[in-house]
């Protein structure tokens, strides 16, 4: 059965019927090859990153049972990556985790992490495939000591043809080339959520029988919502528009907006953005005076992108406040963005207030 066949509305079932057989990540993979939607090697590589993922869940859920707790290097040192963060003992378990997995596939050319300074190609002892894989090992590291959900986060890129040794510049290409994308949730429940191109889906991890099991197909982010998440510590940082919406959102019913909005912030990407895809709802991570030498805070190849294509995919909007997230032009392999993105009517509002601001500010000094 062809994903085109299968998204059809279905014909009204007769009393007794029995439940459709439950849909492995497997068996949506191979219905979307047979329907020409992804090649052999995009299918082998998603499975081969869920594998890795099933791995460091069970890692995760072992905690300080698995003395992966704490600061990694050694006492009184710790370990610094490429990003100028400390490193935990599981951000350094789970990039070697993914990088062993993907190592000896053939299905890909090269692969790039948040934790790395630079890309690394598949040796060619393995055979070398026709993709880019990029990932967050463990996003959300800070919250691991203290039992907070935690997730990965990867994007596929295609590599470029005719390279035979890629590098960083290769990678750089803006996120709507991206096919295919995800993230997996270490929480009460372990879930991939991930994209091909055609909607954004859900899978569970059924612990006993040891597969993601389809349990959300074509997920829908609502339109409109009440919620947003944000760091309001940083609040006294931000640029003057991001402070007016805010403001806005805050001043309830008797401000501008209309309604009342709640404030939810787990600083953790994956959690917060899951909870948003799930129910609706503005993620953003302004830019402020303490990270605008860097261009933002967040990484636009191991996190907005990737998540971006998911939002996007799922009815909803991604920017940077200033232009549409999927369109920005990598300069390099660890740039930083400002991020806003959930619910597209919520996300164009916080962009319509940095457009306006920037064109009061146009026309002062002209």
């Amino acid at each position: 059965m062809s994903l085109s066949e299968s998204a059809a509305a279905p014909a009204p079932e007769p009393p007794g019927t029995p439940a459709q057989a439950p849909v492995s990540l497997t068996r949506f993979l191979l219905e979307a090859q047979r329907a020409g939607a992804i090649t052999p090697d995009l299918r082998l590589l998603v499975e081969v990153v869920a594998r890795a993922c099933k791995t460091i869940s069970i890692a995760v859920g072992k905690g300080a049972l698995g003395g992966v707790l704490g600061d990694a290097g050694s006492p009184g040192a710790a370990s610094i990556n490429i990003q100028g963060e400390a490193q935990k003992k599981l951000d350094v378990l789970s990039n070697e985790i993914l990088l062993e997995a993907n190592a000896w596939g053939g299905h890909l050319a090269a692969l790039a992490s948040e934790e790395m300074d630079h890309s690394q190609p598949v040796s060619d002892a393995y055979g070398r495939g026709n993709y880019l894989l990029l990932f967050d090992p463990l996003d959300g590291s800070s919250n691991i000591d203290v039992n907070i959900s935690v997730g990965t986060i990867f994007s596929v890129l295609r590599c470029p043809k005719d390279v035979t040794t890629p590098g960083d510049e290769h990678f750089l290409q803006p996120g709507s080339a991206q096919v295919a994308a995800g993230y997996c949730t270490y929480g009460p429940s372990t879930m991939l959520v991930l994209t091909i191109g055609h909607g954004t889906h859900a899978f569970t991890l059924d612990r006993e029988v040891g597969s993601f099991m389809l349990t959300t197909r074509d997920m829908r982010i609502p339109e409109q919502t009440r919620e947003f998440a944000v760091n309001m510590s940083n609040q006294r940082f931000w640029e003057a528009p991001m402070q007016a919406y805010v403001g806005d959102l805050l001043a309830g019913t008797e401000g501008p907006r209309g309604k009342d909005f709640n404030m939810r912030w787990v600083a953790s990407m994956v959690a917060d953005v899951h909870r948003i895809l799930t129910r609706g709802g503005i993620f953003s991570y302004p830019l402020d005076r303490k990270c605008a030498a860097q261009g933002g805070k967040l990484r636009l190849m191991y996190e907005a992108n990737p998540m971006s294509l998911l939002i996007e995919q799922a009815g909803g909007a991604a920017s940077t406040g200033r232009q549409r997230m999927l369109e920005v032009q990598p300069e390099h392999l660890h740039q930083r963005v400002p991020v806003f993105l959930g619910s597209r009517q919520e996300v164009e509002a916080a962009v319509e207030y940095h457009r306006r601001a920037d064109q009061d500010e146009a026309e002062s000094r002209a």
